[in-house]
C-alpha cells in the first residue's frame, strides 16, 4: 500500500523512533511531525496533551496515512486508547513496546523507568510492565529537566553530564536496578551521558527498536506493508524553528536529510 506512516511526537524526540523505521522499513514513506512550538509536553495537562494530540493527528490524517506511529510518551499515555478507538487505522505507541524490551533483558526482575512528568504521573509503564509480568518491581523518576536540554541541542558534554548526574541521583541509589526503560523519545539522544551516569551495570532500554518492530508486525498482518521498488521519500515537519529541528536530524539520521518544513498545524497550512 503506498499510503505513508505517520509519526507525531512533541518534539525531537520522536526521531528516534523515525529513524529506526526508516531503517527497518526502508521503503515505507514516513510524515513526521514534531510539535516543537508547545514542547515540552509532560508538565502539561492531560486535557492539553489530548487536544494537541490530535490536532496534530488532523493533520496527518488530511496526508491519506495508514498507520499513526505516536512517538511521544506523554502522548501515547494520555491519548492511545481514544486514537485507536476513534481512528480506522492502525496506531501504535512507544510504551508496550519499551515495557517488553525491558522484561526481555532484566535479569533480577527491578526495571527502573525515568520519563517526563506527565508520564510518570500516568503510571503507563509500571502498568504495562506488571500486565505482563506482575512481579516486576518498577522504580519510576521524572526527570524534567532532560526535555527542554535536548530541544536547545545540548546532546553530550559537561552540561548534561550535570544536568544528568543532578537528575539520576535518586535512581542511583537502587542498588538493585538492573535496567532502565527510556521513557521519553528525546531521552535516547542523551543515552550515552545516562549509561556513564548510571552505569554499565545497569541495561539502558530505548523503545525506538521494539516500536518499529512492532510498526512492520503490524503492516504485514494488515497487509498495509509497501511491496514495490520506489525510493522513498520522507516529510518532516515542525510547528517551530527548523534550526535545531535540523541539526538534531542531521546528527541521528548521518545521511541526506528528508523534506523539512514548517507548519501551523492549526490551520494545516505550510508556512
Amino acid at each position: 500500500m503506498d499510503s505513508a506512516i505517520g509519526v507525531i511526537d512533541s518534539g525531537v524526540g520522536g526521531l528516534t523512533v523515525a529513524h529506526e523505521l526508516m531503517r527497518q522499513l526502508p521503503k515505507e514513506r514516513l510524515i513526521y511531525l514534531g510539535d516543537t512550538l508547545r514542547c515540552p509536553y509532560g508538565p502539561r495537562s492531560k486535557t492539553e496533551v489530548k487536544k494537541f494530540t490530535w490536532e496534530m493527528v488532523e493533520f496527518l490524517l488530511q496526508k491519506n496515512i495508514k498507520m499513526l506511529v505516536v512517538a511521544c510518551n506523554t502522548a501515547t499515555a494520555f491519548t492511545l486508547t481514544e486514537l485507536q478507538e476513534g481512528l480506522n487505522i492502525p496506531v501504535i505507541g512507544v510504551i508496550l513496546p519499551g515495557a517488553r524490551a525491558a522484561i526481555k533483558f532484566t535479569r533480577n526482575s527491578h526495571i527502573g523507568v525515568i520519563g517526563t512528568d506527565g508520564t510518570i504521573r500516568s503510571n503507563a509503564y509500571p502498568n504495562a510492565l506488571k500486565s505482563i509480568n506482575g512481579d516486576i518491581h518498577v522504580s519510576a523518576l521524572a526527570c524534567p529537566m532532560f526535555v527542554p536540554m535536548v530541544e536547545q541541542g545540548i546532546l553530550s558534554g559537561e552540561k548534561a553530564k550535570n544536568v544528568v548526574e543532578e537528575s539520576l541521583q535518586v535512581m542511583k541509589e537502587d542498588d538493585h536496578l538492573d535496567t532502565l526503560i527510556l521513557g521519553c523519545t528525546h531521552y535516547p539522544l542523551i543515552k550515552d551521558t545516562i549509561q556513564e551516569v548510571i552505569g554499565d551495570y545497569v541495561t539502558v532500554i530505548s523503545s525506538s527498536e521494539e516500536t518499529a518492530r512492532e510498526a512492520s508486525t503490524i503492516l504485514e498482518f494488515r497487509q498495509l506493508l509497501y511491496k514495490g521498488d520506489r525510493v522513498a521519500r520522507h516529510q518532516f515537519f515542525t510547528t517551530g524553528e527548523l534550526g535545531i529541528f535540523e541539526k538534531i536530524a542531521r546528527d541521528i539520521f548521518k545521511t541526506s536529510l528528508p523534506d523539512f518544513r514548517s507548519v501551523i498545524i492549526e490551520k494545516a497550512v505550510i508556512s
